[in-house]
């Protein structure tokens, strides 16, 4: 069991969305919150509201598919925060098109963020959990790891984090760290009202589309998703690793 002392969680791609949402869960549920995005401005609100809320975060700006600033990145972490056990590796782009108009650099951008990404964070931060025998890593896959229109890239690199998933939580349980996936379906951020302009709609009625086709009738929002990484890292957990949890609305995968 863990001590009630203040631990540290790193949360990549928080400066809004679900990232921010996770932030500010996991600062509610008493870990320190290094808030990562690719610029450090873009963290400032997501870490006023943790301390206003009488919190600690940090705001680190990195990119995630550099390995020379993860490393660095992580080591700022622990140095100004702590050591981190706690990793949700959050961050994102899209690129969408279909095959025969996407690009490489559409291929190469949008599998380096999601998969080297994660790859290269839970590298940095799993020789922490491994020290401390403990740890706790969240992977964002997405229902498009099923397929999804449009999103070869996309798709292919949220089936990959499955994978990437399953095989850390293999390697790294004998040291008391489990490895889990979440895979959100149709969350109401930032990334899809994009969507909805780049298909030429209005967000309020690809909303509406979306929720009727959805068991519970309704479309998730960040705070859905942070609450499900809340049990993940929890102590309740513990026994939960390699999965695959599919918050939707309804039956995926």
């Amino acid at each position: 069991m863990r001590t009630n002392t203040e631990e540290v969680a790193v949360v990549t791609g928080g400066a809004r969305g679900i990232g921010a949402a996770t932030a500010l869960r996991l600062a509610r549920d008493g870990f320190a919150v290094a808030v990562c995005d690719l610029e450090e401005a873009a963290c400032a609100d997501t870490v006023a509201a943790i301390e206003k809320a009488g919190g600690r975060a940090l705001a680190v700006g990195v990119d995630v598919a550099d390995s020379d600033l993860v490393d660095a990145a992580v080591a700022r972490i622990a140095a100004e925060l702590g050591a981190p056990v706690v990793l949700v590796n959050n961050a994102g782009i899209t690129r969408d098109n279909l095959l025969f108009k996407l690009t490489e650099n559409d291929w190469d951008s949008v599998i380096a963020v999601h998969l080297r990404g994660a790859f290269l964070m839970s590298r940095a931060v799993q020789k922490y959990m491994t020290e401390a025998r403990w740890g706790r890593i969240v992977n964002l896959s997405s229902t498009s790891a099923l397929g999804n229109r449009g999103q070869a890239n996309y798709s292919a690199a949220k089936a990959g984090l499955q994978g990437f998933t399953k095989t850390l939580a293999i390697e790294l349980g004998q040291f008391g760290v489990t490895v889990n996936a979440i895979a959100p379906g149709f969350i109401a951020t930032e990334m899809t009202a994009t969507t909805a302009a780049r298909m030429g709609m209005d967000f309020e009625d690809l909303k509406a589309g979306a929720a009727r086709q959805i068991p519970v009738r309704r479309v998730g929002v960040p705070e859905d998703i942070a609450g499900a990484v809340s049990y993940l890292v929890s102590e309740d957990a513990g026994f939960v690793s390699g999965q695959v949890l599919y918050v939707a609305g309804g039956p995926q995968g």
